[in-house]
């Protein structure tokens, strides 16, 4: 059987590929600000709280516990430092962290392409 634009097989096979997407995404990872942090972090290699807070726009309490269960479930690490003998935390992904990132960014790439028309 030929490929051919629009036939009911090229729509069945795009819901295929949309659905494989929507299953392979990270349900951790499917809040704002915890993909946001990952994503900042794959990009820079680390940041602190503050900078965390503004880039993202978001509450420290907020931001704080999306921290915490980014962290427990060992996506990123936490380093704590002192900067003028204030405590000042540094986060960075895990590579189990760099993996979900990955793996769920290229999900969420599978789903967009699926539902763009003509596609």
């Amino acid at each position: 059987m030929s490929f051919r634009p629009g036939h009911v097989s090229d729509a069945a096979g795009q819901f295929e590929l949309a659905c494989k997407g929507l299953t392979d995404l990270d349900p951790l990872l499917q809040h704002q600000v915890r993909i946001g942090i990952c994503v900042l972090l794959s990009t820079v290699g680390r940041m602190n709280f503050s900078r965390l807070s503004k880039t993202l726009k978001a509450t420290d309490g907020n931001l704080g516990a999306q921290l915490h269960k980014l962290e427990e479930a060992r996506y990123i690490t936490c380093r704590k430092r002192f900067a003028n003998r204030k405590p000042v935390s540094w986060y960075s992904l895990t590579r189990g962290g760099r993996r979900a990132t990955e793996r769920h960014l290229s999900a969420m790439d599978l789903v967009v392409n699926s539902a763009k028309p003509g596609r």
